[in-house]
């Protein structure tokens, strides 16, 4: 079974038969012991720091298929490789336009998208409330924003629901966790390490969920309820909205309360908070985990990861585009 790879400061990157071989370098730039992955097990690689390799080498990766998603020094997501679209189909993408172009069903779209956000969001609450964390308040709020999400008409009030449902969302993260707490959501930089964490979480999220809508019919840059932009796949966004309570947040609570990751794993640099080495490597295993698990699927009768959730996401608003079945986003049940 084909899976992820996470690369920390890989330095070179080639081929070797039928095996990938990097040279990781240390925090000093010092080269370590070559490693070396069989090219059938390797669906995508995140690499984290600089890499070298040449034109050879991508055309090997875009061959076998393997995506490849880059971070910078500084944790940011900057861009994917990915293997030829050869999936694409032109009934596919006239239809997604379509949809784009008309106010009507581009609404529609976004509508579900925030629904299903919001459901997910204010099940994590629930979660931690039957727990013995006082979620009332933090719920309710976010339950009334949430009822108007079907009387909008505009993208932008959306938007702005969104936000409003997302700000109560993470001022409840202060009740949740034990040990960390953030007074407001900043991202461009991060100013604390949980706010770090969350921006990392949701890179990985989006790169997840590229990853996925490229392996069906879907166009990556035309998006339903954030604008399609120049140099971002903008679609990925948009189904990362419904996954991040389920896959980032959820790892979140649990490498901070669990104690996996603590204070002393944080670094400030530039006036921005970024995570070590090692931290970024727990929480890659958490987030990898939790992609890994499985629950029992209630319309195919048997169990599906996570991982596959996202793609079986992205069949559903095929689905809805061709006008076979009216999308309903994934809204936890478990």
């Amino acid at each position: 079974m084909k899976k992820s790879y996470y690369l920390f400061n890989p330095g070179r990157l080639s081929r070797n038969d039928n095996t990938l071989k990097f040279t990781p370098t240390d925090e000093n730039g010092v080269e370590q012991k070559p490693r070396y992955l069989p090219v059938e097990q390797i669906d995508q690689l995140f690499i984290f720091g600089s890499v070298d390799a040449n034109s050879a080498m991508y055309n090997f990766l875009g061959k076998n298929e393997i995506a490849v998603h880059f971070f910078d020094y500084y944790e940011n997501y900057t861009g994917s490789f990915l293997s030829k679209e050869f999936l694409l189909a032109g009934r596919m993408l006239i239809k997604q336009t379509e949809h784009f172009s008309n106010k009507k069903k581009r609404v529609a779209i976004a509508q579900q998208i925030i629904e299903g956000a919001a459901w997910n969001m204010i099940k994590n609450l629930k979660y931690y409330h039957n727990r013995g964390k006082s979620m009332d308040e933090h719920i309710q709020k976010m339950e009334l924003f949430t009822k108007s999400i079907s009387g909008t008409t505009r993208i932008d009030e959306l938007m702005g629901i969104e936000g409003n449902i997302r700000q109560v969302y993470y001022r409840a993260f202060n009740d949740i966790l034990n040990d960390f707490g953030m007074e407001d959501r900043n991202r461009q930089p991060p100013t604390d390490p949980l706010n770090a964490l969350i921006s990392f979480g949701n890179m990985m999220c989006y790169a997840q969920v590229l990853r996925s809508i490229h392996q069906t019919q879907l166009n990556p840059t035309i998006s339903f309820l954030h604008t399609p932009g120049e140099r971002r796949f903008s679609l990925a966004l948009d189904l990362a909205e419904i996954f991040k309570p389920i896959l980032v947040d959820r790892v979140i609570f649990k490498v901070l309360n669990k104690k996996i990751i603590q204070e002393n794993d944080f670094d400030q640099k530039l006036n921005r908070i970024l995570l070590k080495d090692k931290a970024r490597m727990k929480f890659v295993e958490a987030f990898e985990s939790r992609l890994t698990e499985t629950i029992m699927h209630r319309s195919l009768n048997k169990s599906v990861s996570y991982k596959h959730l996202i793609k079986l996401e992205a069949y559903k608003l095929q689905k809805h585009l061709l006008g076979m079945e009216e999308y309903k986003p994934l809204k936890i049940w478990w």
